[in-house]
């Protein structure tokens, strides 16, 4: 496993990183605890050393601490999220800071997330929705800061708005936060326009989501796929979008000239290209998809062929609206 720098706060994060949504056993239908627990301890076996949970993640958070304490004396670094206290996602302009995330409403939700994971600091906090509006307003950063100063929290970070990257450059180039978490894939290359180079210049982290486009960048969902009852991908790909993802994945590896199974390790790979980028958190249910995707930390980059070949393949669109 290799590791790279998530920003300048002196956390070094294994480059395959674990999004823990899936085995929350909320919108994800299908993962078992014991099977989410033995595919998190595998995990740490191949060297990720760093778990994406949230406060809105079903079980997550408390799987999540079970594993980290299991594994005492190890160093698993572990990131959650605060839920915007007035429940909006993503959210929208104009809203007051106090409305989202003010100061009482970040310590209770941090509160109840050690309780509820049984440990004793988080290593990242991250807000679950942002604006810039809130730059410079409000006493959210008050807060943090405090946090940090308690030794409950180690550094401060948001989860960019879906496919809205633009939404967080104000608070990148203020100093005010040490990482951003963004959806960043083949389909979705917006970020590497301004965000990306203004993280580098401005030294935060980047945690990369959905590098996989929730499934449609594995190869494994055209016309005929259909999902559990209650899995909220039902929504995600409702009508015709299974087969319009089918026949965009049909293309990427045509032109790459691939196979359909090779297509999920070329877009991880796409993701690990960038230099901008300090860990990308794919969800990791079963000890299989560890293995496989830990495997890609090989230091093997695509070839600046293949990145130009995949440049043509953006789509912008939002399925989660």
């Amino acid at each position: 496993m290799r590791y790279r720098e998530l920003g300048l706060g002196g956390l070094s994060v294994s480059e395959i990183g674990y999004g823990a949504w899936g085995i929350g056993e909320s919108s994800w239908v299908g993962a078992t605890e014991d099977d989410s627990v033995r595919a998190l301890h595998r995990a740490i076996d191949l060297g990720v050393n760093f778990v994406d949970t949230a406060r809105g993640y079903g079980e997550s958070e408390r799987i999540v601490g079970r594993v980290v304490r299991e594994r005492a004396g190890e160093e698993v670094l572990v990131a959650t999220k605060v839920p915007p206290k007035n429940g909006m996602w993503p959210a929208p302009e104009g809203l007051d800071p106090a409305a989202t995330f003010p100061g009482e409403h970040i310590r209770e939700s941090l509160e109840t997330s050690l309780r509820v994971s049984g440990l004793d600091h988080f290593d990242v906090l991250q807000f679950h929705v942002w604006s810039d509006d809130w730059v410079g307003r409000g006493d959210w950063l008050e807060t943090v800061s405090a946090l940090k100063q308690s030794g409950k929290i180690r550094s401060f970070g948001v989860s960019v708005n879906d496919h809205q990257p633009e939404t967080a450059l104000a608070l990148v180039r203020s100093g005010a936060v040490d990482s951003v978490q963004v959806i960043y894939n083949i389909f979705d290359q917006a970020p590497a326009e301004e965000l990306l180079p203004a993280c580098t210049e401005h030294g935060v982290g980047v945690i990369v989501r959905v590098a996989l486009d929730e499934g449609g960048l594995t190869g494994r969902i055209d016309a005929g796929t259909t999902f559990p009852e209650g899995d909220w991908r039902n929504r995600y790909f409702r009508g015709d979008r299974p087969a319009q993802v089918g026949q965009r994945a049909a293309a990427i590896v045509a032109d790459l000239g691939i196979t359909l199974d090779e297509l999920a390790e070329h877009a991880m790979r796409f993701v690990l290209s960038s230099t901008a980028v300090s860990t990308v958190i794919p969800g990791m249910r079963t000890v299989r998809n560890v293995e496989r995707n830990a495997a890609l930390s090989d230091g093997r980059p695509l070839t600046a062929d293949q990145l130009a070949v995949l440049a043509e393949h953006r789509w912008q669109r939002n399925f989660y609206s």
